[in-house]
Order: C-alpha cells, then sequence, then structure tokens
C-alpha cells in the first residue's frame, strides 16, 4: 500500500464529530456541494477528498485498486490526526468505505453507502472502459456518464447543471479514471460483506441504471443489521438528484448512531 496524499477540504466545526465524503468514479468535490451546508450546519467535521487521479489529487501510474483507494483516505484521516469517521460513500466511494470496513474497520463509526456495489462485473466492461479512456479521454465517455448518474427528467430540467457534471467527468485525468476502472475490476469485497460491524445505512436510486437497487439490496440483505432506503426518482448519483432526501437520510442514520 502505497498512499498518496489526496487533496481534500475540510468544512464544518473543528471539534465537530468528523464525517468522510468519498465520492463517484469520474467526479471531484464539486460533486458533494449539496451536502457540505446540511451536514456542517448539524456540527460534524465534514472532510470530502478527490479519489488518487482525480480532481486535484495525485495521478500516479496505475492501475489502481480498492487497497490503493482505501489506503489513500486512511492516510488522510492520520494526516488529519481522525482516529475514528463517519463515512459516506457514493458508487466508487461506497465501495472504498466498505473496504475500510473490513480491513479497517476500528476507523470507521458509521457507514453510509449510497448507489454502490459490492460485485460490479462483468470485468471486460471495466477493462474496456479504461481502453477506451487511455485512447480517447474521459471526454469520450462524460455524456454516456452523465446519462447514467441523473434521471431524464432531471436532466431535462437542469440543463446547465448537466453541462457542469458532463465537464466535472470530461475534466477527469484520463490515467486516474481508467485506474480506478481497474479498482472496480477487480475488487474482492462481496465475500467479507458479512463482516462489516460499522452502523450501515445503504441508499439506492430506483432509477439508477448503473448500480440497480438489487445491488443495494444485496448489500443490505448481507451486512448485519443494514438499513435499506430506497430514493424515488432517482438515478446514479442521488445525491445531487434528490439532496434533501439524502441528506435527511444520513443524518437522521447518523443521529440514530451517534
Amino acid at each position: 500500500m502505497n498512499a498518496v496524499p489526496v487533496n481534500h477540504v475540510v468544512d464544518g466545526p473543528v471539534d465537530g464529530p468528523p464525517i468522510v465524503l468519498s465520492g463517484s468514479l469520474g467526479s471531484d468535490l464539486r460533486m458533494w456541494e449539496p451536502q457540505v451546508a446540511a451536514l456542517a450546519a448539524a456540527g460534524y467535521r465534514v472532510v470530502r477528498y478527490d479519489h488518487r487521479g482525480h480532481g486535484g489529487s495525485p495521478v500516479p501510474v496505475g492501475p489502481y485498486s480498492l487497497v490503493d483507494l482505501g489506503g489513500d483516505v486512511i492516510a488522510l484521516l492520520d494526516q488529519l490526526a481522525i482516529r475514528r469517521a463517519h463515512f459516506v460513500g457514493v458508487s466508487l466511494g461506497g465501495m472504498v468505505g466498505m473496504w475500510i470496513a473490513q480491513f479497517a474497520p476500528s476507523r470507521l463509526r458509521t457507514l453510509a453507502l449510497c448507489c454502490t456495489s459490492a460485485e460490479l462485473g462483468p470485468a471486460t466492461a471495466w477493462s474496456e472502459r479504461a481502453a477506451t479512456v487511455r485512447a480517447e479521454g474521459t471526454g469520450a465517455i462524460a455524456e454516456a456518464a452523465v446519462q447514467r448518474w441523473f434521471t431524464p427528467e432531471w436532466r431535462a430540467a437542469n440543463p446547465d447543471r448537466t453541462r457542469d457534471y458532463q465537464q466535472m467527468i470530461a475534466a477527469t485525468p484520463a490515467e486516474g479514471y481508467a485506474s480506478c476502472c481497474a479498482a472496480i475490476e477487480t475488487m474482492d469485497i462481496a465475500a467479507r460483506l458479512a463482516r462489516i460491524s460499522a452502523p450501515t445505512v445503504v441508499i439506492v436510486g430506483a432509477d439508477d441504471p448503473a448500480t440497480p437497487p438489487a445491488h443495494g439490496e444485496r448489500i443490505a440483505a448481507t451486512i448485519p443489521l443494514a438499513r435499506l432506503r430506497i430514493v424515488h426518482p432517482g438515478a446514479h448519483l442521488a445525491s445531487a438528484e434528490r439532496p434533501d432526501t439524502v441528506n435527511d437520510l444520513i443524518l437522521t442514520h447518523l443521529k440514530e448512531n451517534s
């Protein structure tokens, strides 16, 4: 495990309970703007960061693994002198959260898994996407990605924000995006879900084409005492499409397990 110093921003009271926000493949810190104010106002010390290869973080040569991505988070917690944190992860971020919950459980207080999966095949789909991005850049997949992130109705009603998110994906370094595709392709966390002891809420988007509800249902059925919550309507980036609903679900989970 060779951790890199990931780009991060801390908001909220310095003495508040820390909560780490871990984003989707192809995103950067901006994806969490709908959550930061609500969590900080509730008294939490909000730590959001860019995965390696994304946003302002370094772009080491890949491929990456969940060991790499999870190790970066643990190193960030150490850097910030945080012993234990609440953790919210969307998509790839949720996979990172499940890895930490399995292999470094003492670092987590609670876990919120949004629009994610413990096993997302086929593997060839990820190797093919990585090859496309390395050959043509992330702009080649940005439009298709944003169509998975949001429902057609939301995109039609929010063309400017849709364009901003598409540009976010297109700005992601090709090597970073492709190398994180490899982390999803090779992840090995499904068999250990029952070992997760952190209080967990699993939030799924009813209309999510990337990680359909069955993926979240499987996670919630396997992690002991996990709770399943369905956001309708909502696609893969339900945290941005339905922020009030998702924020309420996260805050309720935190309050119930404080």
